[in-house]
């Protein structure tokens, strides 16, 4: 019997970038990280890029990359999140598909997927053309070559699907096994319904064509998704060997497809259960691993499938989830309903085709194939460098445009990014319509609306508002769609002019006001000048804010004034005449220098009598980066106050301890910030003083102190890893080497532990290059043999370092192999 197993990870997350900013703005739920990418990246993807094999002491004796021995596919807009946000774990996932070609013959196992992730058989034939071809395209430009595989979002199915699968030279997909009808071996006329998941089939279409579909193993995926079974990867194994067919000579391929946040998000450590998995089937000779595009090189397909159309692996119901209230929902109370669902698709598929209407009319005045160019928009969204841009613009459009034309020609293509957006799957996954997923979505029609209402002198937003008004809420303070819609989207819709007022904000602040940019907007400031007296504040401008997505650009004259704290009052206006503004700046900056705030405020409001601003203005990330600024200045005050009780009372507290009086909480309290500050500034100011740190942590002993662990592991992570980086640049570096080891001891000592990952990673990765290097330095000196001795008069550099290395990997849980120096 030959015996394979293929290990399938699905891994994506809804896309959460603000819709007019292409950025993600914090997400308070996903503390003590940023956002909710970031989180899971930490506990899933970049450990599966490195996951630890552990040896009989916990130690680590192997660091591998899981993504080069499955099965996975990565959704477009994670990986275009990662590629900025997540480099190193985003290289992981491309080296990953790089050496599965080398274990697998050349075939790797990175898979495409359907774009933003839609349930495929409730879109339209033109947005799933679409969807496909962005999906190949993407994986193209990340992995530098052909797929020759897709993932379905939820492998949702139909034929039509499958026919444009097909079209476009995708070889295979995977479906779960309730979605298959009947099988039957090719050439005969008996069908057997339902299916037998370890062969792999051919599924003939209505054209001509035919696409092989595989059908996972839904037991053994169960027990990965919900059983716990990643507790112990040895059982993971065995679950998986044991469901072969011992009575069947022929090959056979055991595999199962889960939510790849199963290995690490859902389940802690699972990326080691897989590690360890892959390892003991291979070491023990099980089975052969293998993924399905090598299968389908190896073994022709001998049977041929029919399945069930509209359906999916998540929903009981075919694909009910995403259009009603079908009863399948994850969350919310018993009572729920989703009866929002009906809705809620309606009301976007009427968006979708008002707005295709506008796209054609508009865009047909430029190109007589507009659906062709929005299939090749694609190129412009992986790369909107201005360079690329106007290739593509060239390409596509052959005739030369003004600016104006170019913007609108750009602001057509991205509402129909944005319509394509709005329908990914998660809004209607969940409890109800006012989850995050789903004012997403709503966000993102939110800007096709705004986008098209622009290029069109149409207005849509009334009638769509009417339309998810029937989207009732089961929560009571949001009633329905529309509440949802105007309470969360529309502060959210973002015009060139308030990106003015933020700059014009942001300016009180910046160094180099004239440098900023913000997210997808950039500046060119023609006049600009900041005056300062004490706390207070006064800026001056005149600007041009650009937007990079559609080159849309707007002029704007500004006045913004801080008076201290968060109180911010700006003014603008889009043109005031040279003269005028010339007479106004004058009059502000005397008025200014003068101290008088009050004739500072009459003359904006006198040039400016329409739009203010203030503080609020702000985006979210940009308000917290502001208010940290402002706050820099008490903070340091504060600080040296608390530093000033601190050792004014020292000696005094000292005595009052040892005679085992009663500290005053107060002044008890105070001891303990004054040592945790000290403790966080150690790291955030990079000081090298490794000796006043030891006092510190010496005084948290004596003075009993509660250490802020969370948020000094935090600081003492990054700046750590910034120290084994730099090491990694000069490993013969011994005083470095030392500082390391002794931080980590140290705060071993006050029992605050670190972020492991990233520093065991360039650890193992300069163990593979040094300690080779110095273990043949030190066999040059004949030492015995390891365990090494270390005689004083042989006591070398290489040596010691050689030593010093594997203690500090040893403290970090890693188990570093030395051979021995000379024969025994």
């Amino acid at each position: 019997m030959q015996k394979y197993i293929c290990i399938h990870g699905h891994f994506y997350q809804p896309p959460r970038e603000n819709a007019w900013l292409e950025e993600i703005e914090v997400q308070e739920s996903a503390y003590p990280f940023h956002d909710w990418n970031e989180r899971i990246t930490s506990e899933c993807y970049a450990p599966n890029g490195f996951s630890r094999i552990l040896n009989e002491e916990h130690k680590i004796i192997d660091i591998v990359n899981n993504y080069s021995k499955i099965s996975f596919n990565f959704g477009a807009t994670l990986l275009s999140w990662m590629q900025y946000k997540a480099p190193t774990t985003y290289q992981a996932i491309l080296e990953g598909d790089k050496l599965s070609m080398k274990y697998f013959n050349g075939h790797g196992s990175a898979m495409a997927q359907v774009y933003n992730h839609i349930i495929m058989p409730l879109a339209n034939t033109r947005d799933k053309e679409t969807q496909v071809i962005w999906g190949i395209r993407d994986f193209e430009y990340r992995f530098g070559r052909k797929p020759e595989g897709m993932w379905l979002a939820e492998t949702a199915v139909d034929i039509e699907t499958l026919e444009i699968l097909a079209k476009h030279h995708i070889k295979f997909t995977i479906l779960a096994p309730h979605q298959a009808k009947r099988y039957r071996k090719i050439g005969t006329e008996q069908w057997y319904n339902g299916i037998e998941t370890r062969k792999h089939y051919i599924c003939k279409l209505p054209s001509g064509k035919q696409i092989i579909l595989f059908f996972y193993d839904a037991a053994s995926a169960e027990q990965v998704a919900f059983k716990g079974i990643l507790d112990d990867g040895k059982r993971f194994a065995h679950q998986l060997v044991n469901s072969f067919n011992p009575h069947d000579p022929s090959p056979q391929l055991v595999h199962i497809a889960t939510d790849g946040e199963s290995y690490g998000h859902h389940h802690r450590h699972g990326d080691m259960a897989l590690a360890y998995c892959l390892r003991y089937i291979e070491e023990n000779n099980l089975a052969k691993i293998t993924n399905y595009s090598q299968y389908i090189h190896l073994f022709e397909p001998e049977y041929e499938v029919e399945i069930y159309e509209n359906s999916s692996w998540s929903c009981a119901h075919g694909i009910e989830r995403w259009r009603s209230n079908c009863g399948c929902k994850t969350g919310g109370e018993p009572h729920f309903h989703q009866l929002w669902r009906k809705p809620l698709r309606e009301a976007l598929d009427w968006l979708r085709d008002e707005l295709a209407k506008v796209y054609e009319t508009e865009l047909s005045k430029y190109i007589s194939d507009v659906w062709k160019v929005r299939n090749a928009y694609i190129d412009v969204i992986l790369d909107r460098s201005p360079e690329n841009v106007n290739r593509f613009l060239k390409k596509h459009f052959k005739t030369e445009h003004t600016d104006e034309d170019k913007t609108k020609i750009l602001r057509l293509l991205e509402m129909q990014r944005q319509c394509l957006l709005m329908f990914t799957s998660c809004a209607w996954f969940f409890n109800d319509i006012s989850g995050i997923e789903t004012i997403q979505v709503l966000q993102y029609a939110n800007r096709a609306i705004q986008l098209a209402e622009t290029a069109s002198n149409q207005t849509f937003e009334r009638a769509f508002l009417e339309k998810i008004y029937e989207a009732k809420s089961n929560l009571k303070q949001y009633d329905n769609g529309a509440e949802i819609y105007t309470r969360y989207t529309s502060p959210a819709r973002i015009t060139l002019s308030k990106v003015g007022m933020h700059y014009a904000v942001a300016s009180l602040f910046e160094e180099n006001p004239q440098d900023i940019s913000v997210l997808n907007y950039d500046f060119d400031s023609e006049y600009f000048e900041r005056l300062e007296a004490g706390l207070q504040k006064l800026a001056i401008g005149k600007t041009w804010v650009h937007s990079k997505i559609t080159y849309s650009k707007k002029y704007f004259c500004f006045a913004v004034v801080y008076l201290g704290q968060h109180q911010i009052i700006g003014s603008s206006t889009p043109y005031l005449a040279p003269d005028d503004f010339n007479k106004m700046a004058n009059q502000l900056k005397l008025a200014f220098k003068e101290g008088n705030l009050a004739e500072v405020l009459q003359i904006m409001q006198i040039y400016f009598p329409v739009k203010h601003f203030s503080f609020w203005e702000l985006f979210k990330d940009e308000q917290t980066k502001v208010l940290n600024k402002i706050l820099e200045d008490n903070l340091k005050y504060a600080e040296e106050s608390y530093e000033r009780i601190y050792h004014r009372n020292y000696h005094l507290l000292n005595v009052m301890q040892k005679a085992q009086l009663k500290i005053p909480a107060i002044l008890k309290q105070n001891f303990e910030i004054v040592i945790n500050n000290s403790l966080k500034n150690f790291f955030i100011r990079k000081s090298a003083d490794i000796e006043k740190f030891k006092q510190t942590c010496q005084e948290v002993a004596h003075w009993r102190v509660n250490v802020d662990k969370e948020n000094l592991s935090h600081v003492a992570s990054i700046r750590i890893l910034e120290m084994v980086q730099d090491y990694e640049k000069q490993v013969d570096n011994e005083e470095l080497l030392d500082l390391i080891t002794q931080i980590i001891r140290y705060l071993r000592s006050i029992a605050v532990d670190i972020r492991l990952g990233m520093i065991q990673n360039i650890l193992f990765k300069i163990s593979k290059r040094a300690v080779p290097h110095w273990t043949r330095a030190a066999r040059q000196l004949k030492l015995t043999h390891y365990p090494f001795i270390y005689p004083e008069e042989k006591d070398d550099i290489t040596q010691r370092l050689l030593k010093k290395f594997i203690e500090l990997c040893s403290l970090v849980n890693l188990k570093i192999m030395v051979e021995p120096l000379v024969e025994a």
